[in-house]
């Protein structure tokens, strides 16, 4: 079966279209690849390489000290997860991966603070705090004008999801790879689906990004500096009613003279409000495309995946 091409997948433009002319274009990319290329999104570079900075400082204190802010109390949503733990939906091997995430911080009398754990910070590393609640603000700033071109695209007012992601869960995930032998087999991450509604992520050094086309081949995507990926998760299949499809993707193992380098990368799992009702939208649904999923709340559909992927017990 031939290899899918690199440049099959668009790097698009937010600022070089007309909205319409940028929310057909990602609506597009969406529905062949599940994935888009988005530059000109205006995130400051000096905060992103910041960013790298103080992630690669956290990752390389030693274990006893990152284990101190262990996120197994609070099923993996805030603060660090160690190597090894994740296990990808219907995998056989754990990930070979560590990471931190960063949430969204509620006022203590917030309604939905039972569905969110406040965030902890490590004290060894100086503005981590500051510095990824900068970044947290950036991704969802971006994720909300993303979130008007998918509305657009879909025929919906350009703010639909401002009231559906109000609030929302949305976690900013530091994650590095470490090292391995030459001769290591396998993959870094098995294949998956995201849970979420969509993923922004600020691309790595070293790649090994890889999405599954509708024709089965894995095709590596690897954004230009500054640019990010941006896919569809679970949480917008289901509400499309899998008009716009959620896709396989993995991290492979880089080429052998490549695997003593460290992998980082910053996913933004952009999240629906932990209440909000999932339910196909109307215009999703007809004759031809019956319902495919019953209704079930954001929340209740996060906890279900925390389960299969290992981070929440029972």
């Amino acid at each position: 079966m031939p290899h899918a091409t690199l440049d099959q997948v668009p790097l698009l433009s937010m600022t070089a279209m007309t909205k319409q002319d940028f929310a057909a274009a990602l609506g597009d990319s969406f529905r062949e690849f599940g994935f888009a290329m988005v530059k000109d999104h205006g995130m400051d570079a000096a905060l992103i390489e910041d960013g790298w900075r103080i992630a690669r400082a956290f990752f390389s204190l030693p274990d006893d000290v990152k284990r101190r802010y262990d996120a197994s109390g609070n099923g993996g949503q805030r603060g660090y997860t160690a190597f090894g733990r994740e296990i990808a939906k219907g995998a056989s091997e754990n990930d070979l991966k560590e990471f931190w995430h960063v949430g969204r911080d509620l006022p203590g009398t917030h309604r939905l603070t039972a569905t969110m754990p406040a965030n902890i910070w490590p004290k060894e590393i100086p503005y981590f705090q500051e510095l990824f609640i900068r970044l947290y603000d950036e991704f969802d700033r971006i994720g909300a004008e993303l979130l008007t071109a998918i509305a657009l695209d879909l025929g919906l007012s350009e703010r639909w999801f401002d009231d559906a992601i109000e609030d929302g869960n949305s976690i900013l995930r530091l994650l590095h790879y470490p090292p391995v032998s030459a001769e290591a087999p396998g993959i870094r991450a098995a294949p998956h689906e995201d849970i979420n509604l969509i993923t922004l992520l600020l691309g790595a050094e070293e790649g090994g990004l890889e999405i599954q086309d509708r024709q089965g081949n894995w095709l590596p995507v690897i954004p230009p500096p500054g640019a990010l990926a941006i896919n569809v998760g679970d949480m917008l299949q289901r509400l499309t009613n899998h008009r716009l499809r959620s896709t396989s993707h993995r991290v492979v193992n880089p080429p052998p003279e490549r695997r003593g380098m460290a992998r980082y990368s910053m996913p933004f799992f952009l999240h629906l409000r932990p209440d909000f009702l999932i339910d196909p939208l109307l215009q999703c649904v007809d004759a031809d495309h019956p319902r495919r999923d019953p209704p079930i709340t954001a929340h209740d559909y996060l906890v279900e995946r925390l389960r299969e992927i290992g981070l929440v017990k029972g």
